[in-house]
């Protein structure tokens, strides 16, 4: 492999409409992008395992298993930014695809230039979380960004991977104010801008799994208009 080879973006495209993916994989390589293909869930296993994607999209349709079981099994070890590809229109059908660890959700037929910009905003936000320590510690608030687990004053907390990345975006960024724009973004993807209310609900319950009251903030505070604020490290040991 090439040293321009390493350097390159992976993309791993799971979709098994043979003409929408070689669509795809010509457009991504056109840009520079070294791309990986697979047409069925056991196949995108195995790339993913052999060649671990910096960015996945998803098509929900596969012929061996549904998409979101695909989607649900790898969260559980694969840290790629994840961007779902499919013809499922439905709003309770994209909000589940986001809870299992998706971070955007593109609906078919799409357009070429919509999709490089979601790429390019995964991309980045890809490369932002690299920069995080493995291990943080909020006044008995543990958490391992590596194994994704979370513990409470030795107490495991049981997170869904929605709930996790709300946390680890936090977390990365303790002591800063982040807007509700800005978690959308980072968490839910491009696509969620706008719908405030996803990060209220996803929040309401990751505070009551954490036992941190709102009203009396053990580590994230609520930003009024704004958003909301992870303690820093050194104001959690104050």
């Amino acid at each position: 492999m090439s040293n321009a080879e390493r350097t390159q973006p992976i993309i791993l495209i799971v979709e098994d409409e043979a003409p929408i993916r070689r669509l795809l994989s010509a457009l991504l390589a056109s840009k520079g992008y070294r791309v990986i293909t697979a047409q069925t869930a056991a196949e995108a296993r195995i790339r993913a395992s052999e060649t671990p994607p910096d960015l996945l999209i998803l098509d929900l349709g596969l012929p061996d298993e549904d998409g979101m079981e695909l989607l649900r099994r790898l969260r559980s070890w694969l840290s790629a930014y994840v961007l779902v590809l499919s013809a499922r229109t439905l709003e309770h059908e994209k909000v589940l695809a986001l809870d299992e660890g998706a971070n955007d959700y593109l609906t078919k037929p799409f357009g070429s230039a919509e999709l490089l910009a979601r790429i390019r905003v995964g991309l980045r936000a890809t490369t932002a979380t690299g920069v995080t320590h493995a291990v943080q510690v909020f006044d008995g608030l543990r958490i391992d960004h590596d194994a994704r687990n979370v513990c409470v004053d030795g107490r495991p907390v049981q997170l869904t991977p929605l709930e996790f990345r709300l946390l680890f975006e936090l977390a990365r960024h303790a002591g800063k104010a982040l807007t509700h724009r800005h978690l959308l973004m980072h968490v839910w993807g491009a696509g969620a801008v706008g719908r405030n209310h996803y990060v209220r609900v996803c929040m309401a319950n990751l505070r009551a799994k954490l036992g941190d009251d709102p009203a009396q903030p053990r580590w994230i505070q609520t930003l009024p208009g704004i958003g909301y604020r992870m303690v820093a490290q050194d104001e959690s040991d104050a």
